[in-house]
C-alpha cells in the first residue's frame, strides 16, 4: 500500500474515532485498530494525537468555509446571503458527528482541546461573517457599523434561535427562523419610522 493511501486511511480512522469517542477518549491504539495499521505507522505521518486531531479539524473547517462561501451570491440581498450561509454552516455542523461530539465533550467534561477546537471553528465563522459584512458596507448594501460586532451579534442570534431556544420550546421551522432573523436584523421591533 502506498504511503499516501495509509495516511488517508489513518485520517479517516481518526475522524471516525474522534467523532465516536471525542478527543479525550480517542487513543492512537484505537485509530490504528480502525485503520488496520500498526500504531507505529501513524507516527510515520503524525507526531502525536494533537497533530492528527488538528489535521482533521482543519480539513473540516476548510469544508465548512467552502460551503458557507458557496452560499454568497452577488445577485442576492445581504440578509438572504447571510441567512443562507448561516444555514449551510448549521447543516454542516449537524452532518458532522465530530462537531456534535466535541460540543458534548465540552459540556459534559470540559476537555480543553474540545473547547479550543470549537473556539477555532467559531472564530473562522466569525471571520467569514465579518468579511461579508465589511464588503456589504463598502458596497452600500448595509449601513456603516462595526463589522466585528455585527458578525458576532448575527452569529449569536442564530445560535440562540437554533440551539438554545430548543431547550425550552419546540424547534422553529426554517421559515420561522428566517422570519425572526429578518425581523431582528432588518426591521427591529419599534413602530417608529
Amino acid at each position: 500500500m502506498a504511503h499516501i493511501d495509509r495516511r488517508e486511511l489513518i485520517l479517516q480512522a481518526a475522524a471516525q474515532s474522534f467523532s465516536l469517542f471525542g478527543y479525550k477518549a480517542t487513543t492512537m491504539d484505537q485509530v490504528a485498530k480502525i485503520a488496520n495499521v500498526g500504531k507505529g505507522t501513524i507516527y510515520t505521518f503524525f507526531e502525536n494525537k494533537e497533530e492528527l486531531f488538528d489535521e482533521i479539524l482543519l480539513s473540516a473547517i476548510r469544508e465548512l468555509q467552502r460551503r458557507a462561501e458557496a452560499e454568497i451570491r452577488a445577485e442576492r440581498p445581504f440578509f438572504e446571503n447571510i441567512y443562507q450561509a448561516l444555514d449551510a454552516i448549521l447543516e454542516f455542523r449537524e452532518e458532522h458527528d465530530l462537531f456534535l461530539k466535541l460540543s458534548q465533550e465540552l459540556r459534559d467534561i470540559g476537555t480543553p482541546q474540545a473547547k479550543a477546537a470549537l473556539f477555532k471553528v467559531e472564530s473562522v465563522v466569525l471571520e467569514f461573517l465579518q468579511q461579508v459584512v465589511r464588503e456589504s458596507i463598502e458596497k452600500g448594501l448595509i449601513r456603516e457599523g462595526n463589522a466585528e460586532v455585527i458578525a458576532f451579534g448575527m452569529l449569536k442570534l442564530f445560535i440562540a434561535l437554533t440551539g438554545e431556544w430548543e431547550m425550552h420550546h419546540p424547534p422553529m421551522s426554517k421559515e420561522e427562523l428566517k422570519q425572526h432573523m429578518f425581523t431582528f436584523l432588518t426591521q427591529g421591533f419599534t413602530t417608529a419610522p
